[in-house]
């Protein structure tokens, strides 16, 4: 018997679930950003290049399509909260803000986090085939930059990650946690909505 153990510690995991009714919930979605985007051609500068950013959508206005998706993802979220064993009882947990993205073609996301928030995550609208990829970078600046010459990657050494997505896909990922969105090479729109989580 081997008695040799590698102990993989402080794991940093993403959550990623298939919401049941997304093509509806989609089409309602997708009209909700499109009108959005015609009352507000500018958008918003982000982390987006090319791209078209929201500003946060009202989710206080009774029997919307954006308060109900916020509720539809309320049970992905509570999961999320109970794998981290952190607490649920007695505790408000709420969507802090939430936007949308349209990225056209060869538009993508620089590098970035959210801070002052617990949770940060992103649900796929419209993701056509080569619509570019979600991709996270590892945290921890010592693993990127100090260690030697890579000559077989494995889970041990690999400072980035790319996550492919599909509609319907809800990721959930720590807020810290540097990300980015590759290049649309779809020729199409690509449309996430984003939003931060944390406790009151």
């Amino acid at each position: 018997m081997d008695n040799n153990v590698i102990f993989k510690l402080f794991p940093e995991p993403i959550f990623k679930y298939k919401l049941n009714n997304f093509k509806e919930l989609n089409k309602h979605l997708s009209n909700y950003i499109y009108q959005l985007k015609d009352e507000d051609k500018d958008g918003l500068n982000r982390s987006n290049k090319g791209g078209w950013h929201s500003k946060n959508f009202k989710l206080g206005i009774k029997d919307s399509i954006q308060q109900r998706f916020a509720l539809e993802v309320q049970k992905n979220i509570l999961d999320v909260f109970k794998n981290y064993g952190w607490k649920t009882n007695n505790v408000q947990i709420r969507i802090r803000e939430m936007w949308a993205i349209i990225n056209k073609n060869e538009d993508f996301n620089v590098l970035h986090s959210h801070p002052n928030c617990y949770l940060s995550a992103a649900y796929y609208v419209k993701a056509p085939k080569d619509c570019g990829k979600f991709e996270v970078e590892c945290p921890n600046i010592i693993k990127k930059n100090l260690y030697p010459e890579i000559e077989r990657k494995n889970d041990l050494n690999i400072s980035v990650v790319s996550i492919d997505i599909d509609e319907g896909d809800l990721l959930f990922f720590p807020s810290y946690l540097p990300h980015k969105v590759a290049i649309n090479k779809s020729g199409e729109d690509r449309i996430v909505i984003s939003f931060n989580i944390d406790v009151k």
